[in-house]
């Protein structure tokens, strides 16, 4: 559930930057969200369809049901080390007046925009830490980008054995390391992050957001520090293991043989198969990490496809789709965070 295009991120949220709005039309979002939902139902329907639909259905209503308590458990601890990372990270760019209660219902409210295109769930974060803590909203989004880093960086030290058994996977583990330490070392150097800056001040495109682009700079200085990025992977890795260990669940409910052997491999084939979807730039990495999940188990376990199938769906629903849920629920309870209580008291007032 993170992006890694960086660029892409911030071009994509320029308006945001120059702006530093204090809202998104609710209208908007709800449609966006729309389109994300039909995209993943879209995505399952197309991952059951791949192999024999019977099939797969026999294999998810054969699947042992006393597991997956255990794996939305596993998903639940990762959310939790992961909105611990949230709350410190807040607190490491100066939002000291935010509890950890507030900091989680931030979080976990921004699950559902991960399957929105468009990246508005970044962007949307930015403005709800601005709006909580009164911190510029450009370094609410370093926070943002910052997560999505640290996250990258953890499933990429959980891929590592595998990529050490698996050579083929090389390449694209070691472009994306290099990108991710890259954005790290660049911002520390700050004589260098400040001339970049500069820089890109002088450029037409650019010159609107230089300001924003400076207070995002400011977060990510503070952020990737080399304590705060040691503290914000070991938390990462943890969180994303557990995962990987539901997934083992998923695959030993399915009738895979158990042992460390199959255990590695979920581990490898999770973690890597959210890198593809987060390189692939999709919502949510729809479509990208279900096809790498299904083709790596069917290549590295040799398990048939409607098998591999089924445990793409049901670890996609204990993990995504689990997460999504929850975030509609703060949704449904906290109107102000989407904007709808502001909006309904200024038509009352209309009407009035």
């Amino acid at each position: 559930m993170f992006s890694l295009c960086l660029g892409g991120f911030v071009v994509n949220n320029r308006n945001i930057l120059v702006n530093t709005m204090t809202s998104i039309p609710p209208k908007n979002i709800t449609r966006r969200l729309v389109y994300g939902l039909l995209f993943g139902f879209l995505v399952m329907l197309a991952l059951t369809l791949a192999g024999d639909i019977r099939q797969v259905g026999g294999q998810v209503r054969g699947f042992r049901w006393v597991f997956y308590p255990a794996v939305l458990l596993l998903t639940l601890f990762n959310y939790l080390l992961r909105g611990l990372k949230f709350h410190y990270y807040l607190r490491q760019i100066g939002a000291k007046n935010i509890s950890i209660k507030e900091s989680f219902h931030l979080f976990v409210a921004g699950f559902p925009l991960a399957v929105t295109p468009g990246k508005v769930g970044e962007a949307l974060k930015g403005v709800w830490i601005h709006q909580q803590t009164g911190q510029p909203t450009a370094r609410g989004i370093s926070v943002v980008v910052a997560e999505r880093i640290s996250d990258g960086l953890a499933v990429l030290l959980l891929s590592t054995l595998g990529v050490i058994a698996y050579p083929k996977y090389w390449p694209a583990f070691a472009a994306i390391l290099i990108v991710l330490m890259g954005i790290i070392i660049v911002s520390q150097i700050r004589p260098l992050a400040l001339a970049l800056l500069d820089l890109a001040a002088k450029l037409p495109l650019v010159r609107r957001i230089a300001g924003g682009l400076r207070e995002f700079y400011e977060g990510s200085f503070a952020l990737f520090n080399p304590l705060t990025t040691l503290v914000a992977v070991g938390l990462g890795t943890l969180s994303w293991l557990g995962e990987g260990i539901g997934f083992y669940l998923i695959l030993i409910g399915l009738g895979v043989t158990p042992g460390w052997g199959t255990l590695s491999i979920a581990v490898f084939v999770l973690a890597f198969s959210t890198i593809v979807g987060a390189a692939s730039a999709l919502p949510g990495g729809l479509g990208a990490a279900e096809a790498s999940i299904a083709g790596m188990l069917a290549l590295l376990l040799g398990i048939h496809a409607d098998v591999a199938a089924a445990a793409t769906l049901l670890i996609r629903f204990a993990t995504l789709w689990f997460g999504v849920g929850l975030g509609l629920v703060i949704w449904a309870f906290s109107r102000k965070l989407l904007g709808l209580g502001e909006q309904e008291s200024g038509n009352q007032a209309i009407r009035d």
